[in-house]
């Protein structure tokens, strides 16, 4: 596999949520290091009391958001497969004088996301904003070598989530009168990564169904949107460049902003587009890519 193929890959691979928090230490010296980006904000308060329910917030980007709108007031409640990791959040988030439940959920059994949502309105009464960011990753195969059970736990996770995850809180929503969906797709929803298409596909998935759920509840007081990060820093990505002895710099290299993202940016962008300030932002796929789509 060629340098450049491997580069491919990893942007396409670096945007999942649930992959992982961003990582504290340095595994490869100082060519792992990622270059850090502006984490201060003027904002405080936009969602108090507001309740804000986050799939797959156990690590990585989900875990970011979840801290952001904790910061800024919000009532979280949030679910990941990995319990241990969950509580732990939760707990810190609680103990750093913000509100946050958890409850262990798999996105891909309905059950499970019908209880995470009824749950959370049994605690605290309502949805304001949602934000379905659960994701996995596949290692690289190309479509002859592919498995079938690969392909389905990704697509299972990635696409059937967000619409299990929509159709159980649309009908919150629409009872209480409006709120906000963000679903967390990828640049690799936009264009082809190879040996990775059960990723590239779920993604692609995850923009459509956004575009289809906001067409039908955009006069219901729904804003129902996507965002799609670049590569981002997460243990996912971490460990993608330790497997292929390669860093942060040649990765960012395909990025015309030549760094790699980190989860609290994305965070920002989805604060931003929960709030009260993009009222007529309806159906849209944010570009997060770092300049990646603009090539």
């Amino acid at each position: 596999m060629s340098d450049m193929t491997r580069r491919r890959i990893l942007a396409g691979l670096g945007t999942t949520g649930v992959a992982g928090a961003i990582a504290t230490t340095n595994t490869q010296g100082n060519t792992q290091k990622p270059i850090s980006a502006n984490t201060n904000t003027n904002f405080k308060g936009r969602f108090t009391d507001k309740v804000v329910l986050i799939t797959g917030a156990t690590s990585g980007i989900g875990e970011a958001t979840a801290r952001a709108f904790a910061q800024e007031g919000a009532i979280i409640h949030f679910c990941g497969r990995r319990e241990k990791l969950g509580e732990k959040v939760a707990q810190s988030i609680n103990a750093a004088g913000g509100r946050a439940s958890y409850q262990r959920a798999d996105v891909r059994q309905e059950q499970d996301v019908a209880s995470f949502i009824d749950t959370c309105i049994s605690k605290y009464g309502r949805i304001n904003v949602a934000f379905n960011n659960a994701g996995i990753e596949s290692k690289p195969a190309t479509i002859a070598d592919r498995t079938l059970a690969d392909w389905m736990d990704v697509m299972m996770t990635n696409a059937t989530g967000i619409f299990l995850s929509m159709k159980h809180e649309i009908p919150v929503m629409l009872k209480q009168g409006g709120g906000v969906i963000i679903n967390n797709a990828s640049v690799s929803g936009h264009v082809g990564f190879a040996t990775i298409a059960p990723y590239s596909t779920s993604k692609h998935a995850a923009i459509a169904l956004t575009k289809v759920a906001a067409l039908e509840y955009a006069d219901k007081n729904i804003r129902i949107n996507s965002i799609s990060p670049g590569a981002v820093d997460t243990p996912m990505l971490r460990r993608a460049l330790a497997a292929w002895k390669t860093n942060f710099e040649t990765v960012a290299e395909d990025y015309p902003i030549k760094r790699i993202v980190a989860a609290n940016e994305i965070a920002k962008i989805v604060l931003w587009l929960s709030s009260a300030d993009p009222t007529c932002i309806v159906g849209a796929d944010i570009d997060a890519t770092g300049g990646y789509l603009t090539k």
